[in-house]
């Protein structure tokens, strides 16, 4: 293959640090996408909502999207990665939300070519639903996680006492506080069908990908 002017095709994995077990993506994605390409990527694969701030960290340069509240990088629009000449196993970091600090580890695993009977970009597989927007990091994260079935364990039997009781004020109450929770039960569910819809909306341009952020289960 002659990497500098064919197109090829990256199988990329993708992993957030400091939680386990491993939540992970991985992908096929076109070397003349750009990384503001694989920004939007990442935001489908995960499940983000694009909300706050993001950076890639390649070889010690920042780039990301511009916004107006934004950190001074590298335009991600106008690099592709075949500029990168990314070597196989490479890694390096796309960080969302620097608040919550979520970070991204990208590895490249392969190069491949492109298989004209094949849509890119593409989900190949995937463990783990993401993590909640704003919900504290990846510590937080796990510790809610953790507690999550104890917690609706207790709403429930609180639940039961107040039908008990005909407390009907209270049932109301009681179904508010259970509702939150529900996706933190639903955690061990990754979609990869609706990754794909996602992204192939994005690659043909239709405004749908934008507005499939809800039901994420």
């Amino acid at each position: 293959m002659e990497h500098d002017s064919q197109p090829e095709a990256y199988c990329v994995h993708v992993w957030i640090r400091e939680i386990h077990p491993m939540l992970w993506r991985r992908f096929l994605v076109r070397s003349d996408s750009t990384l503001a390409d694989l920004h939007v990527l990442l935001q489908i694969g995960f499940d983000w909502t694009d909300f706050h701030l993001h950076r890639f960290r390649i070889r010690k340069k920042d780039y990301a999207v511009p916004r107006l509240s934004g950190l001074g990088s590298h335009d991600a629009r106008e690099i592709k990665l075949a500029d990168l000449h990314f070597r196989i196993n490479e890694r390096f970091l796309y960080e969302y939300d620097f608040g919550d600090l979520w970070q991204h580890q990208v590895r490249i695993e392969k190069r491949l070519e492109i298989e004209t009977s094949r849509f890119y970009p593409v989900c190949l597989g995937g463990q783990w639903a993401g993590p909640p927007e704003d919900c504290g990091g990846p510590q937080t994260f796990l510790e809610r996680r953790a507690a999550a079935p104890w917690r609706v364990r207790e709403l429930l039997d609180e639940l039961l006492e107040d039908i008990k009781a005909g407390d009907t004020a209270a049932l109301d109450y009681r179904l508010e506080e259970l509702q939150p929770w529900q996706e933190w039960l639903m955690l061990h569910r990754f979609d990869r069908r609706r990754v794909n819809r996602r992204l192939r909306q994005y690659a043909e341009g239709a405004a749908e990908w934008m507005n499939s952020t809800g039901g994420r289960h």
